[in-house]
């Protein structure tokens, strides 16, 4: 494996068994306990560059699905389940939110969607984009004519059931706020316009 500019091994008596990398500029620190063997100490800074290197792919590949890309996914939801009837006025990734995954203002017609959902199998993120989406068509919360839009999505319930295991698992307070029987922010129409 090939590695632009310089690795720096930082040894620590402290450290026992855990190995970690990271860039500082054009530097790349390893940090490993002291006391390994020569050969276990080689072995371990090719394992670690070569995860250093996978993971900044990674990030490169996500970062490259951004806001326009989002949109796009978003509009082709409207067009494909909603007949075109929601047109936002942007749709973009925020920061991680503490207990949503998605929010839409209905007011100025953003939708902002957690950056923790980047990780969300396409089918979830699709159901998001959907749900937010419907908010823009049909106001006042989760009425029954809401609920009949964001159904048009065929894969709804198995979308509703990937967020509410996965709010449980990260023991997010906002379990089971995507189906029907939960309740998320946007129950009243304060919450829904986002000036709650």
């Amino acid at each position: 494996m090939s590695v632009q500019g310089k690795v720096e091994i930082r040894r620590s008596a402290r450290r026992k068994r855990t190995v970690s990398a990271r860039r500082e500029g054009d530097v790349t620190v390893i940090l490993m306990p002291a006391g390994l063997s020569a050969a276990r100490e080689a072995e371990l800074v090719d394992d670690m560059l070569g995860r250093l290197e996978r993971s900044e792919r990674r990030r490169r590949g996500r970062a490259g699905a951004g806001d326009e890309a989002l949109e796009a996914r978003a509009r082709e939801m409207s067009d494909r389940w909603l007949g075109g009837a929601a047109q936002p006025a942007s749709v973009r990734w925020v920061p991680v939110m503490r207990s949503r995954w998605a929010s839409c203002t209905q007011t100025d017609g953003t939708i902002r969607v957690s950056e923790a959902a980047r990780r969300f199998p396409a089918y979830v993120l699709d159901y998001l984009l959907v749900h937010e989406l419907a908010h823009l068509v049909a106001p006042g919360g989760h009425t029954p004519r809401f609920w009949e839009l964001v159904r048009r999505y065929p894969r709804t319930e198995r979308a509703i059931g990937f967020l509410e295991a996965s709010s449980v698992a990260l023991r997010d307070p906002a379990a089971g706020a995507w189906g029907p029987h939960g309740a998320d922010d946007c129950d009243d129409a304060a919450a829904c316009d986002g000036s709650a």
